[in-house]
């Protein structure tokens, strides 16, 4: 608490010597994963803007528990610039971008400049511990990446240690940008692929990758495995055979009742679970592809 009033001084001096208002916004995870919460601070952000002034964001650590913070700033950088609808979200850090491997580790490691798309390989670039500098680290900063680019945001890391940081990204400094798809988002596409916390992962079958690919629903039969304890209408991770992310959906069983009938037929799905459910795992209305 000490340090927040100390951060919103620092950023109320630093834009008011540029005739900018600065007004603090403290927000916990269940703002952007509860629709009415994410539509007032969206609602909020956006009045902020009107009047010329510039919200700084930061997590309330005040009413945040273990289980209901985000516990970083990159992974809450990223829900923010996808609740406003940016167009670029950078994220400072204390090296240039990410590398092939740590390069406080390996000399021979080097910088990529550009990610086309977050694939399990570059993931496993990003393995590794936070730096002192922060709570997070590269691993936290490709998550970031994943619900930015999603959602249809460009996102850069590139190194804070530099004067003027943004003016060096703009004129070709080293930096590695994660590009996203051109297709739009919906409003409700975009709160699914950026503002909610996954609770589990589905992986399917090559056939299901290609259905869901093709514009249909998730059914039971593409399903090859669940992981994670999910309720009903909880955003879950959709993945493929190799470990990639297909994309991210709201899932119309819990975890147990999806067990039961992942690889059946939906015809079987009452004879299963003893009730009439929906047809379909996810439907095409609730599942957002990598690719959207």
């Amino acid at each position: 608490s000490v340090g927040q009033i100390a951060l919103a001084r620092a950023w109320s001096e630093v834009l008011g010597s540029h005739g900018i208002v600065a007004g603090q916004i403290l927000v916990t995870l269940h703002d952007t994963e509860e629709r009415r919460r994410y539509l007032n601070a969206r609602n909020t952000m956006e009045t902020l803007f009107q009047v010329r002034a510039v919200p700084v964001v930061n997590e309330n650590d005040t009413v945040a528990t273990d289980e209901i913070r985000y516990g970083d700033n990159d992974r809450l950088a990223a829900r923010v610039a996808t609740m406003v609808g940016a167009d670029c979200l950078v994220l400072l850090s204390d090296i240039d971008g990410l590398y092939t491997a740590p390069p406080q580790k390996d000399p021979s490691a080097t910088l990529i400049p550009v990610v086309p798309r977050i694939t399990p390989e570059i993931e496993a670039m990003a393995g590794g511990a936070a730096s002192e500098l922060s709570r997070g680290g590269m691993t936290t900063k490709v998550e970031a990446g994943k619900i930015a680019t999603t959602a249809g945001t460009t996102m850069v890391i590139a190194s804070g240690k530099h004067d003027a940081p943004l003016a060096r990204i703009e004129a070709g400094g080293p930096c590695t940008w994660f590009l996203t798809p051109t297709h739009p988002v919906t409003s409700r596409k975009k709160w699914i692929a950026g503002s909610l916390e996954p609770r589990g992962v589905i992986w399917l079958d090559a056939g299901a990758v290609e259905a869901l690919r093709g514009g249909k629903s998730l059914l039971p039969a593409g399903v090859a495995k669940v992981d994670g304890a999910f309720e009903r209408g909880d955003c879950v991770v959709v993945r493929g055979p190799d470990g990639a992310e297909i994309g991210r959906g709201l899932v119309a069983y819990d975890a147990v009742a999806a067990v039961q009938i992942m690889g059946k037929s939906s015809k079987a799905i009452e004879a299963i679970l003893g009730y009439k459910g929906r047809n379909e795992v996810i439907h095409r209305d609730d599942l957002v592809l990598a690719a959207e």
